[in-house]
């Protein structure tokens, strides 16, 4: 494992740099340090950051100064922190392929030389890391896409990808929080709302959390769409065994 280093990001931020490689390890020690900052409550910390080797950590140099917050990072550093620190879970996301809500579904089947069926099959098959939360708020990059379904992106970006198109793009999956333009193949949509800015906590899951999709029929799909918009849906969760 690399050495964790703390660089200066700024007057009033650092950057804590687990590796330099993309990996479910590090993904978890910086999820576990996450769970870990939010538990010890560190005086003058406005926010946390986490992105797929990294972890940003916004303060206020009011209340803590740079010197003294990371020398108190060090030390919270050198705690066994992994998985068993954190409080994963498991968000079953329901999604209907293909047709209206997935046009791209028979590109990305003839891409990998499969079936829609198989694809569908592929994709729906596991739980899918947050590496991150980017591009748009809620936005969920997932790691440990099956490569036989691994898909270039449009080569002409759609000005317009509706909220709850799921896609891919290159090795990675994941959910379109909100319309927005975007160059990902799309599969599928969900009904849920993985961002509500009406919510009391507008982004559904954090990164370390898991994603579970479940593929249903249009029928489930508009019931469970009334669901959400009458506000009675509940997503589904599980905790991540360890």
């Amino acid at each position: 494992m690399e050495e964790i280093k703390i660089y200066t990001a700024g007057d009033s931020s650092l950057l804590i740099e687990f590796g330099k490689e993309i990996s479910a390890e590090i993904n978890v020690k910086i999820t576990a340090f996450v769970h870990l900052l939010k538990v010890q409550h560190i005086e003058g910390v406005t926010d946390m950051i986490p992105a797929f080797t990294s972890l940003l950590i916004n303060y206020d140099p009011r209340v803590v100064t740079y010197a003294a917050l990371k020398k108190r990072l060090e030390k919270l550093l050198k705690l066994d922190v992994n998985e068993e620190t954190s409080s994963s879970k498991i968000f079953e996301i329901p999604v209907c392929y293909g047709g209206e809500y997935g046009p791209d579904l028979n590109h990305i089947a003839k891409h990998a030389g499969l079936t829609a069926e198989e694809v569908i099959r592929i994709h729906s098959s596991k739980d899918y890391l947050i590496y991150m939360l980017g591009f748009l708020p809620g936005f969920s990059y997932l790691g440990g896409l099956d490569e036989r379904i691994h898909t270039p992106r449009l080569a002409n970006p759609r000005i317009k990808i509706p909220a709850g198109s799921v896609g891919i793009g290159g090795s990675q999956t994941g959910i379109y929080p909100l319309d927005s333009p975007g160059g990902w193949q799309l599969l599928g949509m969900t009904p849920v709302k993985t961002y509500d800015p009406q919510r009391k906590i507008p982004i559904l899951f954090e990164a370390g959390d898991y994603i579970r999709f479940i593929p249903v029929s249009e029928e489930e799909y508009l019931k469970i769409k009334e669901q959400v918009e009458n506000g009675t849906y509940e997503c589904v969760t599980h905790p991540k065994e360890v």
